[in-house]
């Protein structure tokens, strides 16, 4: 059967490289591939982007831009040239900060984007190499390993078989079998097996290319999207309530005596009110803060692959974390070998050695092969056949020539694998696993090796110990995720006593459940103990577990109502990756695994996991202190401006003032995604109800606060009313931004972290503006500095009294843990190319 495939598909391999025009020995010269990227195109699905005119011009365009133009044009009908500029400059900042804003977003998700490119190994000018999938060219000779995500469609050329995974791309359960002359095409997943093959189609060209043509995708909203979308329509249908309210109040005085001139300023002064009041910078600003953010997890070698991941890194509270390179060093040292009977020490890590092979850089393969006294001494073998390891086989395994032409096999692997394939039994057995054991008591992991003769029955040769050190930092690592009230459980593929030995080490417990056992039957088919949810809770960690080991202890771990984090590296933990809240891509992962995971790691180490919860955290908290602060403003300005128009029958600001105070609010909150916040101790959730009350009271304060002023102004001060509009003016101003202090944090304003510098000075600089604006008459009506110093004073009391209610109600409605607000524009969009191509795929796939 392979004869007469092989003799159908070499002449069509043959036809394709001439089509191509390459030499599969050396692939294609540098300059023959930048020609074809020129006339191809980069491989990757064209994107549709608005030209920076286009995109700036469309913030003159919505319901919020339409109210400020509304009020423009009023100011024109009556001729007040001075509200029309002013108005018109507020919608020309409006649209600066807005595309200023998006641009910082944008930027942000393209730096992430490019540090999550996917990476292929091409043969160019006769050299492999490792080069971005996007610059790959038809014509280019790829090598595809076990975890790779297939660049681009290619045919493959040379090797035994691939085993692909295309079940997102055409809809087929079961893992499909290549031989050479087959097609593997773009994103589908490589599940077994190497291969080389060259690409034949790029980009739109390719199998998927072609089909996503045909299909508009529509993204759903996030449940953060929807969360903060209902909090601004509360906001916006109480503004317009409250605007209804005013309009009504001011028709009922005029009685029938409407002045034309009257009704347009009345106009103009509840457009511009709206403006000033409903949250039109919510959107962006948490935009910028959680993009920006995600910068900054970036620069901790902890990449997300899309923003709204950062939810549930803020909230986890069960992390299960592999052993090896995360809690320990991943460097392993060979320790004295154990033979057995038959064999010698030299011979057993010989037979170790061949069945490892250097140029796959695995730790275990190099510190096997350091173990030779003399590695020239492999010269001397043929290696005819390598099959690498996999987390499923759990071995290597080689076909080797002696230099009598004599052929064997070996390999190498777990012990409790490699025990079972030699079929040791009774004493042997027992003897082989105490070896283990014993090993494993003294901090070694272990690995056996066989021998295979002609026969195809496997010689037990013996157990090869190799130390692999915790990491200096784990244990204090450990210590601190558990102050942030996260569990870190061991999950390993190691032996129990391994793995136990480590855990305790780490003082992280020795409660190590080994999964064979506790799941004993087929996980893959739902075949879980009642007990295990139970067991897997009090559990400090997992020993001998397998891929869907991880995807059972996730899901039931998921069940019990913990939001769980699961590290993984190979093709086979995708799934777990998937199910879990945050999947974590650990330093060195496939593509496969990297496509998977919400979170991707670029250095080794629990502590650049532990550090990612802890900023995630602090994005979360930014964000929860600016809504608190917009919902609480927004009551704070309708609802003073609708209650003393009603009762004192007069507008206590003017359409200059909410404008400037609408300015002097956009300045500081462009700083806010760079404020210094606290580490939450424990795991953080979105609480709406909590969020709202809190604010809503603090906004319906800060009513009282400027009406008790406005008849202190009024009654005791006897200022005029051109001078009351001034105060009450400087009174919002002052008063909002001193909310701002109070909202930032949970605790007292007073107490550390302090406000970022970039926020304090903004703040600092636009109270300045508004004191030098009414100390000197600028704009608005002059006041005296000793009523501007009365106005300040009463403002910094009034903050004290509301920082103690702010305490008082976290202490009532939900302690001080959690009620945070996450959004962002484009939460849904993938950052990773690859991991878009996915989605779309199952999208494709469903909708057949």
């Amino acid at each position: 059967m392979a004869s007469s495939h092989s003799a159908t598909t070499a002449p069509a391999i043959d036809e394709t490289l001439k089509q191509l025009g390459v030499d599969p020995k050396r692939g294609l010269t540098t300059a023959e591939a930048q020609s074809r990227l020129a006339k191809y195109g980069p491989n990757a699905l064209a994107e549709e982007k608005k030209s920076d005119l286009a995109e700036f011009l469309g913030y003159f365009w919505g319901p919020i831009p339409w109210m400020i133009e509304a009020a423009a044009l009023t100011a024109l009908l009556v001729q007040d040239w001075g509200d029309f500029t002013i108005i018109t400059g507020l919608l020309l900042f409006n649209a600066v900060l807005g595309f200023w804003e998006e641009h910082a977003a944008s930027d942000a998700l393209e730096s992430l984007k490019n540090s999550l490119a996917l990476r292929a190994r091409v043969l160019r000018d006769g050299a492999w190499r490792e080069i971005d999938a996007a610059t790959l060219v038809p014509g280019d000779v790829v090598r595809l390993y076990l975890g790779d995500v297939v660049p681009a469609d290619c045919q493959l050329l040379d090797g035994d078989y691939l085993s692909v995974d295309q079940a997102a791309l055409t809809g087929e359960s079961l893992p499909v079998t290549k031989k050479p002359g087959d097609d593997a095409y773009s994103g589908s997943i490589v599940k077994q097996g190497e291969m080389v093959g060259v690409v034949t189609a790029t980009g739109s060209n390719t199998f998927f290319g072609r089909t996503a043509k045909l299909v508009a995708v529509a993204g759903n909203a996030s449940h953060f999207q929807q969360a903060v979308l209902k909090i601004g329509n509360f906001l916006i249908i109480l503004a317009v309530v409250l605007a209804a309210v005013l309009v009504a109040d001011q028709l009922f005085k005029m009685r029938g005596r409407y002045d034309r001139a009257e009704l347009l300023r009345l106009t103009e002064l509840v457009l511009i009110l709206l403006v000033a009041s409903v949250p039109v910078a919510m959107p962006a600003v948490l935009s910028v803060t959680i993009a920006l953010g995600s910068r900054m997890l970036a620069r901790k070698k902890a990449i997300v692959s899309r923003l709204e991941s950062i939810e549930e890194l803020a909230g986890i509270d069960v992390l299960c974390s592999d052993k090896t390179g995360t809690l320990t060093q991943n460097k392993l040292t060979l320790g004295e070998p154990k033979p057995w009977p038959g064999t010698d020490d030299p011979t057993l890590i010989l037979m170790g050695s061949l069945a490892s092979r250097k140029a796959d850089n695995d730790p275990i393969d190099l510190a096997v092969m350091a173990g030779l006294k003399d590695a020239a001494v492999l010269a001397s073998y043929t290696p005819v056949e390598y099959v690498p390891f996999d987390p499923v086989r759990k071995r290597t395994e080689a076909t080797v020539k002696d230099s009598t032409g004599k052929q064997f096999r070996v390999t190498k692997g777990a012990p409790q694998v490699i025990i079972e394939l030699a079929k040791l039994a009774g004493d042997d057995a027992a003897q082989a696993n105490k070896t283990v054991d014993d090993f494993a008591a003294h901090g070694y992991r272990t690995i056996a090796v066989a021998h295979g003769d002609a026969s195809g029955a496997w010689q037990f040769l013996g157990i090869l110990p190799l130390f692999d050190p915790p990491r200096v930092d784990s244990k204090e690592t450990v210590a601190r995720a558990e102050q942030y009230g996260v569990t870190v459980k061991m999950v390993t593929g190691d032996d129990v006593a391994i793995a136990r030995q480590i855990a305790t080490q780490l003082g992280m417990g020795a409660n190590i459940q080994p999964a064979d056992e506790l799941f004993p039957g087929d996980v893959t088919k739902g075949q879980i103990p009642l007990d295990a949810t139970e067991k897997i809770e009090q559990a400090d960690g997992f020993a001998r577990v397998f891929p869907e080991h991880k995807y059972a202890i996730v899901k039931l771990l998921q069940q019990a109502g913990h939001i769980v984090g699961m590290t993984g590296d190979g093709v086979n933990d995708a799934p777990a990756l998937k199910q879990a809240d945050v999947g974590i891509a650990v330093s060195g992962a496939t593509e496969a695994a990297r496509a998977a995971a919400a979170l991707i790691l670029t250095a080794p180490g629990l502590s650049v996991i532990v550090e990612g919860i802890a900023e995630a955290r602090r994005i979360f908290e930014r964000m929860s202190g600016y809504v608190l602060y917009r919902i609480a403003m927004t009551i704070a300005i309708m609802g003073f401006v609708v209650l003393a128009s009603m009762y004192y029958g007069f507008f206590p600001l003017t359409p200059i003032m909410i404008i400037a105070l609408a300015l002097l609010d956009d300045v500081p909150i462009m700083t806010i995604a760079f404020d210094n916040t606290p580490v939450p101790p424990k795991p953080v959730r979105w609480q709406f109800q909590e969020m709202l009350t809190v604010s809503s009271v603090l906004g319906l304060l800060a009513v009282i606060q400027s009406f008790t002023l406005l008849y202190l102004g009024d009654a005791v001060m006897h200022l005029s009313e051109l001078r009351l509009q001034t105060m009450m003016f400087l009174q919002l101003v002052a008063g909002g931004h001193l909310m701002l202090f109070v909202t930032r944090s949970r605790h007292a304003f007073w107490m550390p972290p302090y406000p970022n510098a970039r926020l304090f000075w903004a703040i600092t600089a636009t109270q300045v503006a508004a004191v030098m604006m009414c100390g000197f008459g600028w704009l608005v009506p002059q006041l005296s500095w000793r009523t501007i110093g009365l106005v300040w004073l009463y403002n910094l009391a009034w903050m004290a009294a509301l920082d103690v209610v702010k305490l008082a109600l976290y202490r009532i409605v939900g302690g001080h843990d959690g009620g945070i607000v996450p959004f962002l524009h484009t939460l849904k969009r993938p950052l990773d190319p690859s991991a878009g191509l996915h989605h779309r795929r199952s999208r494709l796939t469903a909708n057949d």
